[in-house]
């Protein structure tokens, strides 16, 4: 709820959400709904689940033509765009020199292609919206890159920079922003790192702990909100300390 108002912050706003079906972006989804906003959750694998303020549909991000039709549809359903949240994002850890062609390809098809895929389409609804809001989903391996990871810290950096060069070219109706978080217990996480995470990994985090997707889905809440009005073209950190932005 809006602290000066009581009223949900995105009450009668029409948010967009890539990878809505888990981690963030299913945490994102679920927060979205309880303040107020209609969503349309998109994800290779939706799970079909449809409400009055959300609607699921299946998409890969990467697919330039299937994302102008998901969006012209997500536009259609809910009367209108006023906010885009680019959740959807895979990882590879592993030295450069390993990785093939394709898995550098598919990593920055999704993380990065895909947002602009994404902006592109829905720019023409929100501009006609006015005041809307993008939240690019990146990393701290784009601000601060980790061993193992150079194609991804590449991918997450791109982002960063599309962030800041989409706000300063469409402000001020519409506010582009990026979070960037650190470790975080979701199942792309867990999956990557062998089922588990290893209990000392977070040591080199001062706050020496995991994320809950809930955390960052309460960060992107902030960057899509009245409460951060005066913010644009910046990459928020919440990476419980490791790169110190």
């Amino acid at each position: 709820m809006s602290a000066t108002s009581g009223r949900p912050r995105l009450e009668g706003r029409r948010i967009v959400i890539t990878g809505a079906a888990s981690g963030v972006g299913a945490a994102t989804v679920e927060l979205f709904l309880r303040e107020g906003a209609k969503v349309a959750g998109l994800d290779l694998d939706p799970g079909g689940r449809r409400t009055d303020a959300l609607s699921s549909l299946a998409l890969d991000v990467a697919d330039h033509g299937a994302v102008d039709r998901a969006i012209g549809d997500a536009a259609h359903r809910m009367g209108g765009i006023d906010g885009v949240v680019n959740a959807a994002g895979i990882i590879a850890l592993k030295p450069f020199i390993e990785m093939d062609a394709p898995e550098i390809r598919r990593l920055l098809d999704v993380n990065l292609i895909g947002p602009i895929n994404v902006c592109r389409a829905a720019l023409p609804f929100m501009c006609a919206a006015g005041q809307a809001t993008i939240v690019n989903v990146s990393s701290g391996a784009g601000l601060l890159p980790l061993a193992n990871c150079a194609a991804y810290a590449a991918s997450k950096g791109g982002l960063n920079a599309l962030t800041k060069a989409l706000a300063v070219e469409y402000a001020p109706s519409i506010r582009v922003n990026a979070v960037a978080p650190g470790l975080i217990d979701t199942p792309m996480t867990r999956n990557r790192l062998g089922g588990e995470i290893p209990a000392g990994m977070a040591e080199a985090y001062p706050l020496k702990r995991t994320a809950s997707p809930a955390e960052i889905a309460d960060v992107i809440l902030f960057l899509t909100g009245p409460e951060s009005s005066y913010v644009t073209g910046a990459t928020l950190a919440a990476d419980g300390g490791r790169t110190l932005h």
